[in-house]
């Protein structure tokens, strides 16, 4: 008796599973085709042409963005490319079909059937619409017609870049969202409560995101007056990178310039060498950063920097020019003047330098007598002899003593017919202007200290170029980091 009713029991659990599994199919199998039906009869006289409220009120589409990935940043190109998930929201009544809120989610063939806003970015360069594995889009259809559109992208969009403080500088970066053929006077573009999401999650390898800004404003163009919606990002650039591939690099290269000041002033292999290795050293980091920029006009916080490390450096090549030139200048000299001494003594007479100029210069001025036709150069000579004439000709050769005797004159009467370059009659003077300045040299080098010992050089030069270093170095990031 238990048995059976074991059995019975058993049979009337398993009437009701199979039962209501029925029911249960026939009504998801009712709703499947409730639905169909729902979705074709919307689209019966549908026309795909015509904005929701067409003729009406502006349709008003709400915007939202959802920061998948920042993928790069060109200073080069001036862009930047970034992944987005745009939403958009607006209501088409003639696509409700309940009072109740039932949401449909359709595949993103829907959009092709109905209409969809145009909208488009106003500063994008190159996009692309992801389609792995299938197209990366959404429709939600409410009750009411309200519609969700989501597609998910990559852009390519532009950003004009001030690089005056690079690579100290922090730049804004922008999304530009617009309708591209409706006006204000049928579509109206507006945030949502929660315009942006995902900004603190992103990540970049060079900046870093410290805020986001957005706003809405009209655009006035040829066709028309637009809604544009703008997302602005400030991004401030990471300067890690560059102070161990550029800035640090740069300091042990100048500081490796100051070495030579410690070599002595006779290794001139040694300090050229290492001087000449420092200036092609800087040029070639100088190279490296310019190539990885555009090519713009004005200068960058980076260019003054490497510009005077090339400076410096090149200072400490030159300083041993000067060390090199005082040094065997002085040598030359006294070798010359140890020479003259010599000779002198060799010859048992003494001549002043004076005399020997003098001699020399009349010599000189009586074989321009005689052998140039110039009747200039005769004037000068005859001015002269009148200035000379208490000059003992027993210095002169005796060929040339009878033309040296006092009250010789020679008065030359200019032909007719012939033309003089220059001042005749007069003596010929030196300009001005190269007299000021072959004086002013000489006040100049006799107010210079006359260095005996080349080495002071070198030891003041080893306080006087790193502590300008250190200065500039104080000034420079001072400024940049305070400006």
């Amino acid at each position: 008796m238990y048995i059976i009713m074991t059995m019975l029991t058993f049979n009337f659990y398993l009437f009701n599973i199979i039962f209501a599994g029925g029911l249960q199919r026939n009504m998801v199998s009712d709703r499947l085709e409730n639905v169909t039906q729902t979705i074709s009869r919307l689209l019966e006289g549908y026309d795909i042409r015509l904005r929701p409220n067409f003729g009406g009120e502006p349709l008003f589409v709400g915007m939202d963005l959802t920061i998948a990935s920042f993928d790069a940043i060109s200073e080069v190109n001036m862009d930047y490319t970034i992944t987005l998930y745009l939403n958009q929201y607006w209501k088409d009544e003639r696509l409700a079909f309940s009072s109740e809120e039932e949401i449909l989610t359709l595949s993103g063939d829907f959009a092709e059937k109905i209409w969809v806003p145009d909208t488009f970015f106003a500063n994008d360069k190159n996009s692309f619409l992801h389609d792995v594995t299938e197209r990366n889009k959404l429709v939600r259809l409410n009750g009411d017609g309200s519609i969700t559109y989501g597609m998910r992208f990559t852009t390519t969009l532009a950003c004009m870049m001030d690089l005056h403080y690079y690579p100290l500088d922090s730049q804004n970066c922008t999304v530009e969202i617009e309708s591209y053929g409706y006006t204000v006077m049928d579509v109206v573009m507006y945030w949502k409560e929660t315009p942006v999401r995902g900004v603190e999650e992103a990540e970049l390898p060079q900046f870093t995101i410290i805020g986001y800004e957005t706003n809405d404003r009209k655009e006035k163009l040829a066709t028309g007056i637009y809604q544009r919606l703008s997302l602005s990002f400030k991004l401030q650039r990471n300067i890690g990178y560059f102070v161990f591939q550029t800035y640090l690099p740069s300091i042990l290269i100048v500081m490796l310039s100051w070495v030579s000041f410690w070599i002595n002033h006779e290794a001139t292999s040694a300090r050229v060498a290492l001087g000449i290795t420092t200036v092609l050293t800087m040029t070639t980091i100088s190279t490296g950063v310019r190539s990885s920029l555009p090519r713009i006009s004005y200068v960058k916080a980076i260019d003054i920097y490497l510009v005077m490390c090339f400076v410096f450096v090149f200072a400490a090549l030159l300083e041993y020019a000067a060390v090199n030139y005082t040094y065997w200048g002085a040598r030359a000299k006294k070798k010359s003047k140890k020479a003259k001494e010599t000779e002198e003594n060799k010859s048992g007479t003494k001549v002043t330098t004076n005399d020997q100029l003098y001699n020399n210069e009349d010599i000189i001025e009586l074989q321009d007598v005689r052998m140039s036709p110039i009747a200039s150069i005769r004037n000068r000579h005859n001015s002269k002899n009148n200035a000379t004439s208490a000059v003992d000709p027993s210095k002169f050769p005796p060929s040339f003593r009878i033309s040296r005797s006092t009250g010789y004159t020679y008065n030359y009467r200019p032909q007719p017919g012939l033309r003089y370059r220059g001042n005749r009659g007069n003596p010929v003077h030196k300009p001005k202007v190269l007299h000021a300045i072959r004086k002013g040299a000489l006040v100049l080098k006799a107010s210079m200290p006359k260095i005996k010992d080349v080495n002071v050089i070198d030891k003041y030069s080893r306080i006087v170029f790193p502590v300008t270093f250190m200065l500039f170095n104080a000034g420079y990031w001072l400024f940049y980091f305070f400006e």
